[in-house]
Order: C-alpha cells, then sequence, then structure tokens
C-alpha cells in the first residue's frame, strides 16, 4: 500500500518535518492523530490525487519527524509547510488529536482555509469542554511508559477500543502496527508538569470556513457524543457517519470516507 509520492523534509523551528505531496488541484492537508503519522492516508492519497493537490506530513514527534509533540508547534508547522509548498487556499483534515490541529489554524488564518473536516475529534475542539471525556488513559499510559518501557506501552495502547480496526483487511492492519512501532512516545516519556500546555479551544465564532463532521459508525461512545456537540455548536455544519468503520474510518471503510470528502469538497461535480 504506497504512493509514488517520495518522502521530502521541511526544517521549521527545529524540527525535521517529513511530509509527501501527490496530485494536482485544489489543496487537501491531511494531519493525523496521536501514536500515527502519514501513511495512515494512503487509501486517501491513492484515491483522492487524481482531483486533489493531496498533502500529508509527520506531526513533529510522530513518524520519522523529530522534536516533541507540541499542539502550538502542529498550529506553526501546518502553516510554515503551506508556504513552504505555496498553498494559498487548502482544505484541513484533521483526525482525532490531529482536528485540534486544524481548529486552531482554521481560527488563525481563516482567509487561508477554505474547508475543514474534523474526524473522530475528541471533545472541546471549539469551546473548553465543561466535562471531558477522559477516553485515553494518559497519565496511565505515561506511567507504563516510564515504568515498563515503550514495548509495553504498545501492547496496551493496541488493545484501546481507539487502536482497533474493524476491516479485516491484512495489508491494512500491517499498516497500522508499523506506524505504532515507529511513535516513540517523547510526550509521555515527559512527567505531566513537563509536557506543553495545551491551546485554550478556540471560539465556534472563528471557524468560518465550511465545515464536515466525520465519524466511524462503531466509534466510541465519547467520540460520537464530541461529534453531536460539534454539530451543536457549528450550527451550519455538515455530518456524515461512515458505516462498518470505528475511530479509524479511512482505513475501516476507505470507500465511504472518500466518497464523503469528495461530496463535501465537490459537491458541484458531476
Amino acid at each position: 500500500m504506497s504512493t509514488t509520492a517520495a518522502d521530502r523534509v521541511l526544517t521549521v523551528a527545529g524540527a525535521r518535518l517529513r511530509y509527501r505531496e501527490a496530485g494536482a488541484g485544489p489543496a487537501l492537508l491531511l494531519i493525523h492523530g496521536w501514536t500515527l503519522d502519514l501513511d495512515m492516508w494512503e487509501p486517501q492519497a491513492r484515491e483522492l490525487c487524481d482531483t486533489f493537490r493531496v498533502i500529508r506530513y509527520d506531526r513533529r514527534g510522530f513518524g520519522l519527524s523529530t522534536e516533541r509533540p507540541s499542539l502550538a508547534d502542529d498550529v506553526a508547522d501546518v502553516l510554515a509547510l503551506c508556504e513552504h509548498l505555496g498553498v494559498q487556499s487548502v482544505a484541513l483534515l484533521g483526525m482525532s488529536q490531529g482536528a485540534r490541529v486544524a481548529a486552531h489554524v482554521t481560527a488563525r488564518r481563516p482567509e487561508l482555509v477554505s474547508h475543514v473536516i474534523f474526524d473522530g475529534a475528541p471533545a472541546g475542539i471549539v469551546l473548553e469542554d465543561s466535562e471531558p471525556q477522559n477516553d485515553i488513559p494518559i497519565a496511565q499510559y505515561r506511567q507504563l511508559t516510564r515504568s515498563h518501557g515503550l514495548a509495553e506501552f504498545r501492547r496496551a495502547w493496541s488493545q484501546h477500543p481507539l487502536t482497533r480496526l474493524h476491516s479485516q483487511d491484512g495489508p491494512t492492519r500491517q499498516l497500522l502496527q508499523s506506524m505504532l512501532e515507529r511513535y516513540r512516545a517523547e510526550d509521555l516519556q515527559l512527567s505531566a508538569a513537563e509536557a506543553p500546555a495545551s491551546l485554550p479551544s478556540p471560539e465556534p465564532t472563528a471557524i468560518r470556513a465550511p465545515v464536515l463532521v466525520i465519524s466511524g459508525a462503531l466509534d466510541l461512545e465519547s467520540r460520537l457524543g464530541a461529534a453531536e456537540a460539534l454539530i451543536q455548536a457549528l450550527p451550519s455544519s455538515r455530518r456524515a457517519v461512515i458505516p462498518a468503520a470505528g475511530h479509524m474510518p479511512n482505513l475501516d471503510n476507505p470507500r465511504a470516507y472518500n466518497i464523503e470528502l469528495r461530496k463535501f469538497l465537490q459537491p458541484d461535480a458531476r
């Protein structure tokens, strides 16, 4: 499962970011979730590059990109990557933790972002959540990593519902396994006090681009609830639910996922 796009590297603010681009047309930038990397978007890069300029990258601290993970740096990195590539208008797709990055970029640079897609977003990516859903036991994973090592963390995390694939496709399952093995857990090896501070969530009124909220039908109830809260906060947004798919619907059911992306990004296409 690979595309013909070759790895490239952008050096920005002390980090070396791996990225790939393929195709021509309107720019679509894909932002992966926690413990993953740009390889998660193989089914989208392969199928959508006939219509879009598909750009994907490893967030710093993930995949083959260097430095420690940081949401604030992620936002700056997306803007630097767009500038480097001469992108003046871009559709952003943020998956899970990557949805936070997409929300902040969209709020900070509304003139840059043509569309935004929130996929499996956690609670509170716009407005602060008064009752956050702790569906990832970060403190437990931090302690596990520090006391028992990275292999033990990977074993535990691979059994979490958020990393459970419903697809039985062998290459897809191997793709996920390879990404998890590349994750270095540099963020988990920091103490809670050492971890970078999170950014305050933008106000819904700061999100001016058209919004698609997408979920796998079999995702966690906490994530499905967060998606519904997003719809309420952004009343002009659209909703898409991918059947036979969990937290990674782009891998579980890529055909249905890609159809929804095309319908949203090019509604007038025939």
